[in-house]
């Protein structure tokens, strides 16, 4: 029996481990040259079930609005004459009510505690090396009103059995020494001891070799363009350099698997959110952050890797486009420079942009479909490191014929 999973990235790597760890034969299929090359390049590396929120909550809209006429705001919007996107807004907008944001965040955190452990796990069994840090992240304010929003809001994650703190200015220096050059800045910080970081492209490529050593076959650089099928039941799909023959299928293909979904008339109801980060070398006496963490007033994240420092920010809805211009990063680096001064080499800093796979309530869709031997594991959003495993492991079983162990509910098509 063959599965083939569509899909290099964090996701269709995780799935192609658990499967071939079942004994399947696995195969992968991807347009790049090598594994994790597009959305999990260069993304936050921040494993946080403390940052579970849903985007879609009741002050979402006001944040969406303000963006079509206001620079500098952490969502934006760029209307586009594309159905797609209105469509995806309008269910997006059903899901901003007070009841709808602490459901789906409450499924949300869930999903990411159990996928952590699924990480944790997996990295001790197979020694992967991915410049994890461990030890907490923070997620600092700048402002006192912000910061007491930031505190009455985390009752939803505190409630559902998350460990978190709440620091003084003070009590953030003393947890990251790097900011202290910033604490006049800074008016509090939430801090959440269980979450990490970590490189999810190096986790990806380590990962792809234990694959490879057990069996998994890699077929890069392979555009997929559409599907054999006869009645309910997939026989293979096809690439520009032929059909690949399979007994099950797993669409992990992120926000391009809406495209090769609707083939077999599926609508599924994922559309890409772009993302920017920025890559700083980290010279020898420079004073860099340790702990990883979120400024939240910007939703500017940051985590260390070895010897570079990342960046990330910014929600844009504006279609597929995935160019960047050096400005679009400006922002960006202003809050770095003024959180970290000394941090790492600003003047080198390595650009990319990416496209999350969000659905309307931030959930991943996954499991069967109406085709008997078709799974999804697809989006994640920006949640798509911290979710991985615990998806994986889940469609893994699903594939399998057992009951996962988490709960499906509000996950499925």
């Amino acid at each position: 029996m063959t599965t083939v999973i569509l899909g290099g990235g964090i996701v269709g790597v995780t799935t192609a481990y658990y499967l071939a760890r079942e004994g399947r034969d696995v195969v992968v299929i991807d347009r790049q040259g090598g594994v994790a090359r597009e959305t999990s390049f260069a993304n936050a590396g921040l494993v946080a079930p403390g940052h579970a929120y849903t985007w879609a909550s009741p002050k979402a809209p006001k944040i969406l609005l303000k963006s079509l006429f206001m620079e500098g705001q952490a969502l934006r919007l760029k209307p586009r004459i594309d159905p797609h996107m209105w469509a995806w807004g309008l269910e997006f907008l059903r899901h901003c009510t007070a009841e709808r944001s602490r459901q789906n965040t409450t499924r949300k955190l869930h999903l990411c505690r159990y996928s952590q452990e699924r990480l944790q796990a997996l990295s001790a069994d197979e020694g992967l090396q991915y410049d994890r840090v461990s030890g907490g992240l923070l997620y600092v304010y700048r402002d006192l009103p912000s910061f007491e929003r930031g505190t009455a809001a985390m009752s939803i994650l505190a409630d559902n059995g998350l460990p978190l703190q709440t620091l003084t200015p003070d009590e953030v220096v003393q947890r990251e020494p790097s900011l202290a050059s910033a604490r006049d800045k800074i008016a509090g910080a939430i801090f959440c001891p269980s979450d990490e970081s970590g490189d999810a492209h190096l986790f990806s490529q380590d990962l792809a070799k234990r694959c490879e050593r057990m069996g998994v076959r890699f077929l890069l650089d392979r555009d997929i363009q559409g599907w054999e099928h006869v009645g309910d039941r997939i026989t293979g799909v096809r690439t520009d350099k032929g059909t690949v023959a399979g007994t099950e299928f797993v669409l992990s293909l992120g926000s391009y698997s809406p495209f090769l979904a609707r083939q077999l008339g599926y609508k599924l109801p994922i559309y890409p959110v772009k993302g920017y980060s920025l890559t700083v070398p980290i010279r020898p006496g420079d004073e860099p952050p340790t702990l990883g963490g979120v400024e939240e007033n910007h939703l500017v994240a940051w985590a260390r890797f070895g010897d570079r420092l990342r960046f990330t920010a910014t929600a844009e809805f504006t279609g597929y486009d995935t160019s960047h211009r050096p400005s679009d990063f400006a922002h960006m680096l202003s809050v770095a420079r003024e959180l970290f001064p000394r941090g790492a080499d600003y003047d080198q800093p390595s650009y990319w942009s990416c496209l999350r796979p969000m659905t309307p309530s931030g959930a991943p869709i996954l499991g069967k479909t109406r085709h008997r031997n078709l799974y999804l594991n697809t989006g994640h959003g920006h949640m798509g490191w911290t979710m991985a495993c615990g998806t994986a492991r889940i469609v893994a079983d699903i594939v399998c014929g057992r009951q996962p162990e988490h709960n499906l509910e509000g996950l499925t098509l």
